[in-house]
């Protein structure tokens, strides 16, 4: 298994891109929970990343609303089952935690999503800060609640102050 990363900016701070076997498996912003030990990112080599920063750049200028590139999610069967349900949710749009465990076909276990939700290795793309509280406020995120706020707002044409 060969590991490679990238570091690349961007209006929410620096974005570490990783690679197995040159397939885009993470994506983590600076100070980043649940962000893995900088040593298991591999060598520095942007080579596998061209044409995933060349669709960062096109979402942060307001080009591409969706995705499209190859992703290797390593996690348990039910956060890869979160992490799909997440590719779901529109731009501009939220979901609840509640309304993903409905989605998933367990009701009762929209902790066990957050959760999921957290573990998320590939923010933005997989676009976990879609998600909030079921009162509709800005909970948990790996990024931090303020960049959740401002890609919120990014997607939706707001300002960040106008919402939440």
């Amino acid at each position: 298994m060969t590991r490679q990363y990238a570091v690349v900016d961007s209006p929410y701070g620096a974005l570490t891109l990783v690679a197995t076997d040159g397939v885009l498996s993470g994506l983590y912003m600076t100070d980043q929970r649940h962000r893995p030990d900088e040593t298991t990112f591999g060598e520095p080599d942007a080579t596998p990343f061209g044409e995933t920063i060349r669709q960062l750049e096109a979402y942060f200028a307001r080009e591409l609303t969706e995705f499209d590139v190859p992703m290797r999610l390593e996690g348990t069967e039910f956060q890869r089952s979160v992490w799909e349900r997440l590719l779901a949710i529109p731009y501009g749009e939220t979901r609840t935690y509640g309304e993903l465990a409905e989605e998933l076909g367990k009701p009762s276990a929209s902790r066990a999503v957050g959760l999921a939700n957290g573990k998320n290795p590939v923010s933005i793309i997989v676009p976990c800060h879609r998600v909030i509280g079921s009162t509709g406020s800005l909970v948990g995120y790996g990024g931090g609640l303020p960049r959740k706020k401002r890609l919120l707002a990014f997607e939706s044409g707001t300002r960040d102050d106008a919402l939440f």
